[in-house]
């Protein structure tokens, strides 16, 4: 992995005139981006303007169109990743959170949170278990090791899905409209856990949403509007 010439102690996410074209629509117009460590952010934009296709290329999920732009991810320059290398650095130190929980629904709830760290392949299947049984035991799942999803309620489903992003310790969360299927009850149970889970474990969180009230939660809240941000 590539290192950066420079320090940045306490930066997390830094990009450079990161930009992105789906043949003739430019999606993102060279978008500069600082993240700090531990920090929570939220990027708001109505539909079209570009977030999640910067949330993918920051979870390098997706490349940036152009050749001059930066991407560094805890002082690792991302861009410079051969596939493989960018799947393992992805695998360790990134996890995601969508709309739509993604659950395997033949695994239980244990199972499907052990997949990442199953393929990561640093722990036995032991320590893999005792892991998840801990995460999801902080998220108040206790009792649902042995369920499937469709015997889990759609607040369950989701924090089964925060326990499977969190099982390899990552350094960023990157969530992408994750209360858009939830109601408002347990949006709000879920915001506050983000801020729980980064208090205790020092995650970044870079969270997508249409929701204003939420989004204002965040330590800093960032617009894009026609793939450039406005502040």
């Amino acid at each position: 992995m590539v290192i950066s010439q420079y320090n940045f102690i306490n930066t997390m996410i830094r990009s450079k005139n990161l930009k992105k074209s789906y043949k003739s629509l430019d999606v993102l117009k060279g978008v500069n981006f600082k993240v700090e460590k531990s920090e929570v952010i939220s990027i708001i934009g109505s539909s079209g303007a570009g977030k999640t296709t910067l949330l993918q290329i920051l979870g390098t999920l997706d490349l940036p169109s152009n050749n001059d732009s930066e991407l560094y991810i805890d002082n690792t320059n991302v861009l410079s990743l051969n596939e493989n290398e960018l799947a393992k650095f992805r695998n360790k130190n990134l996890g995601f959170i969508f709309q739509f929980h993604q659950l395997l629904p033949e695994f239980t709830a244990i199972e499907n949170v052990c997949i990442p760290a199953m393929i990561n392949g640093e722990f036995s299947k032991d320590q893999l278990y005792n892991k998840a049984k801990e995460l999801l035991t902080y998220l108040e799942l206790k009792d649902k090791f042995n369920k499937k999803p469709n015997e889990l309620s759609g607040g369950e489903q989701q924090r089964v899905a925060v326990a499977r992003a969190l099982i390899n310790k990552p350094k960023v969360i990157f969530a992408d409209e994750p209360s858009g299927n939830l109601d408002s009850i347990n949006a709000e149970k879920l915001y506050k856990l983000f801020f729980d889970i980064r208090d205790k474990y020092s995650t970044t969180f870079i969270i997508v949403t249409h929701n204003q009230k939420f989004a204002k939660l965040a330590d800093r809240m960032i617009e894009i509007k026609d793939g450039i941000i406005l502040n």
